[in-house]
C-alpha cells in the first residue's frame, strides 16, 4: 500500500499540469457543494426558527374534520374546520412532559367590505387572546403604529404588508384610532396623494366559511399597525384580532353566548307550545318591562365581559404547540395523538413543516436542485478526470510494460491509478470543504441583513446565516468518494490492458 502511494504521488508531482486541471474541478465542486449545503441548510433552520417561534410552534392541533394539513397559506381559500373541545385539549396538553407552551386560535379567511370598490378583497385572520399571543410569541412583530392591546381588549392589530394591499383595493389608508398618517410608513401610491388621503380607524370584514355557519359582519377598530420582524411576505398576510370579535366575524359560539344568561322571561317564552303563542297577543304577563330589557342588555354585556378563562368555551380552529428541548417530534406526535383520542378531543397533531405548506418544504426543494446542480458539475468533473488519466494512462506505455514485465500484477497497476486520484481528491477536495466551512463561518460575521421580503425567503429570516451541520459535510465527502471511484475505472482499464510487449513496440 505505501509503495503504491508513493509511486501515485511521483506520477503526481511528474504530471503536475494535468493534476493540477483535475485538483482544481475537486477543488471547486466540494467547495461550492460545502458552501451550499450550508447555504441551504441555513435558509431550512431559519425558515423552521422563524415560523416555530414566530408563528405557529412546533406542533399544530387541528380539527379531525379537517382534510388538507396545511393551514397556513391555503391558496384554495378553504376554511379551517372548528375546534370546540378546547377544555379537554387543555387538559390534555397539560399533562404532557413533551409540552412546553400552547396557544388556542382561531385562524380562517374574511372578506373586506368596502361600498366604494366592486372588487373583493380578502385578508387571513389570525383570532387569540392578546396576552396569551405576547407570551408564546414574544418577538415575532414589532408595533410601528399605535399600540399593543391589552388582554380581553377588542382590537384589530393590521400588519404594514396588509395596510398596503388594502390601500389598493379600496384607496383608504387604515390608522390606529387617534392615529394620523406617518409619512416614513406610507405606501408610495399614498403619499402621492397624502393631501386627499381618505384615512379610516376601523374595518368591515366578513368571515369566510364552508360550513353552516352564518357569518357576521362585523367593524374592527384598529389599534395598531405592526411589522413582523421576517418573512413579513408571508406573515404579512395575517391580522390579529381577538378572538371573540373573530368568533364574531366567523358566525362561531362565542364565550358570551355560551355562558349567557337566559332571562325567565325568555325561558317561558321558549317553553310556549303552538297554543300557547296565543298568549302573546292576550294578557300582558309574558311583555317584557323596559327595566327588565335594560336588564337583559346588562347580562349580555357582562357575559361578554367575562374573565379571560370563559373565551375558553367557545370555537377556535388551531391550537399551537411549542415542545420542550429535545424532544423528537414523532415521539410527541405519537404521544398527544394517543391522549387526545382517549380523551375524545376529536383533534389531531401536525408538524409544522406540514402545517405550513409549501414553506415548510421549501428548503427540501432548494436543496434538491443544488444537489442536482452539484451532481453535474461532478459529472463534467468525471469526464475530464476520465480523459485525463486516460491520457496519462497511453502516455506512461511503456513504464506500465515495464512494470508488468518485472511482475507488476494488474492489481497493482490498478491501485496505482486509484491511489493517484484518491491523493488528488484528498488534497484538492479536503481544500475545498475546508474552504467552504471556513466561508460558511465567515459569512454570519459580515451580518449580512436585508428588508426585501424575497430574499428573507432565501435567508429563512432578515440575516444571511449559513449553517453546516455534519450531515452536510458527510454528503460532500460521499461525493468525493464517488467521483473518484468514477473517475478511475476507466483508466484503471485502459492501464490493465498495457502489455509487456505494449513497451517494447513504443520503444
Amino acid at each position: 500500500m505505501k509503495l503504491t502511494f508513493t509511486i501515485a504521488w511521483r506520477n503526481i508531482l511528474r504530471h503536475k499540469g494535468k493534476s493540477l486541471v483535475i485538483g482544481a474541478i475537486l477543488f471547486t465542486g466540494a467547495f461550492l457543494m460545502t458552501l451550499g449545503n450550508g447555504v441551504v441548510s441555513g435558509m431550512a433552520e431559519g425558515v423552521r426558527n422563524n415560523i416555530i417561534n414566530g408563528f405557529m410552534g412546533d406542533i399544530v392541533l387541528i380539527s379531525d374534520k379537517q382534510q388538507s394539513e396545511n393551514i397556513l397559506l391555503n391558496m384554495t381559500g378553504t376554511s379551517i374546520e372548528p375546534i370546540t373541545s378546547y377544555k379537554t385539549i387543555k387538559r390534555v396538553l397539560a399533562g404532557q412532559p413533551s409540552v412546553r407552551r400552547f396557544l388556542p386560535a382561531g385562524k380562517n379567511l374574511a372578506m373586506l367590505l368596502n361600498d366604494s370598490s366592486a372588487t373583493p378583497a380578502f385578508i387571513y385572520l389570525l383570532g387569540a387572546d392578546f396576552a396569551e399571543y405576547r407570551k408564546m410569541f414574544p418577538d415575532n412583530f414589532r408595533v410601528i403604529e399605535g399600540s399593543y392591546p391589552v388582554s380581553g381588549a377588542r382590537a384589530l392589530l393590521i400588519p404594514a404588508a396588509a395596510r398596503d394591499e388594502m390601500y389598493d383595493y379600496g384607496n383608504i389608508w387604515y390608522l390606529p384610532e387617534g392615529g394620523s398618517p406617518v409619512r416614513k410608513n406610507l405606501k408610495k401610491e399614498a403619499l402621492a396623494r397624502i393631501g386627499e388621503l381618505t384615512v379610516s380607524s376601523s374595518v368591515v370584514m366578513m368571515g369566510m366559511t364552508s360550513g353552516a355557519n352564518t357569518t357576521t359582519d362585523v367593524r374592527f377598530g384598529v389599534k395598531g399597525i405592526i411589522s413582523y420582524r421576517s418573512l413579513n411576505k408571508i406573515f404579512g398576510h395575517f391580522c390579529l384580532v381577538d378572538i371573540e370579535s373573530y368568533r364574531e366575524c366567523l358566525g362561531y359560539f362565542t364565550s358570551g353566548d355560551n355562558s349567557a344568561e337566559v332571562p325567565p322571561e325568555e325561558k317561558k317564552l321558549l317553553g310556549l307550545d303552538g297554543s300557547g303563542l296565543d298568549a302573546l297577543f292576550g294578557a300582558g304577563d309574558l311583555l317584557v318591562s323596559a327595566g327588565a330589557a335594560h336588564a337583559v342588555k346588562q347580562r349580555t354585556a357582562a357575559a361578554v365581559k367575562k374573565a379571560p378563562e370563559d373565551a375558553e368555551n367557545g370555537a377556535y380552529n388551531v391550537v399551537f404547540i411549542k415542545l420542550n428541548d429535545g424532544v423528537r417530534y414523532a415521539d410527541a406526535i405519537a404521544g398527544l395523538d394517543r391522549a387526545l383520542k382517549e380523551a375524545g378531543a376529536g383533534v389531531r397533531a401536525v408538524p409544522w413543516n406540514k402545517a405550513s405548506g409549501p414553506i415548510g418544504g421549501m428548503a427540501v426543494i432548494i436543496k434538491g436542485a443544488l444537489f442536482l446542480f452539484t451532481a453535474l458539475l461532478f459529472c463534467v468533473a468525471v469526464i475530464i478526470i476520465v480523459n485525463t488519466l486516460t491520457m496519462a494512462a497511453l502516455e506512461r506505455s511503456s513504464e506500465i510494460g515495464m512494470m508488468r514485465a518485472v511482475g507488476a500484477r494488474k492489481s497493482f497497476i490498478s491501485g496505482m491509478f486509484l491511489g493517484e486520484t484518491a491523493l488528488l481528491s484528498a488534497v484538492f477536495g479536503g481544500a475545498g470543504v475546508l474552504a467552504g466551512i471556513l466561508a460558511v463561518e465567515a459569512i454570519p460575521l459580515l451580518k449580512i441583513t436585508t428588508d426585501n421580503d424575497m430574499l428573507q425567503l432565501l435567508y429563512g429570516g432578515d440575516m444571511f446565516r449559513p449553517l453546516l451541520n455534519s450531515g452536510d459535510i458527510a454528503l460532500t465527502v460521499f461525493q468525493l468518494v464517488v467521483v473518484t471511484v468514477i473517475a478511475s475505472l476507466y483508466p484503471m482499464r485502459v492501464a490493465r490492458s498495457i502489455t509487456p510487449l505494449d513497451a517494447i513496440s513504443r520503444d
